[in-house]
């Protein structure tokens, strides 16, 4: 079974966890470009608005053929304990029918100051995981698992053996068969 990833980033701490994630299981990687400006405070302040009320964005590329797969990771960060309105548009606009869909969200560092979020994340994570598992499951898809990467202080080198942690941990690549 063919497996892609998805995701947006706007920090670049969820594509090097999809590019690890990528890595690990096997899989394509598509990124997702957010069209709307969200640099700077004023922006990263109208963003988290954006995800609190779910705006949908303009994204690139618009459409993704998943007609190749059988197994779809879609990840993005976690703003203001929602998706990215980028991720919220992603997969408003795919065809999941039929298809088994493992999200993963990024997110800093809980109140405990804890990093990492394999099997356990802090409440805001799960209340993304939670609205993706809500919109996937409305578009068809069939969510068989899922994952939270805290990257908040973390070097680059840890934010991948965190990835490689969870990967280890779900046992990942048994669902790409």
């Amino acid at each position: 079974m063919k497996t892609v990833i998805l995701f947006y980033s706007r920090t670049r701490k969820t594509a090097m966890v999809a590019k690890t994630l990528a890595k690990e299981v096997g899989a394509d990687l598509v990124e997702v470009t957010d069209l709307t400006d969200r640099t700077g405070p004023l922006n990263y302040f109208k963003s988290a608005l954006d995800a609190v009320r779910e705006n949908k964005t303009n994204i690139k590329p618009e459409k993704i053929d998943l007609s190749p797969y059988g197994l779809i990771y879609i990840g993005g960060p976690t703003w203001a304990s929602k998706p990215a309105p980028a991720i919220i548009t992603l997969i408003d606009q795919c065809k999941l029918q039929g298809k088994d869909v493992i999200p993963f969200t990024t997110v800093g560092r809980n109140t405990a100051g804890q990093a990492t979020f394999a099997t356990m994340g802090n409440r805001a994570a799960r209340q993304v995981i939670n609205r993706m598992r809500e919109k996937i499951e409305a578009r068809g898809g069939r969510l068989v698992n899922s994952f939270i990467i805290g990257t908040g202080g973390l070097s680059e080198l840890e934010i991948e053996e965190e990835v490689k942690n969870a990967v280890q941990e779900l046992d990942l690549p048994i669902y790409g068969f």
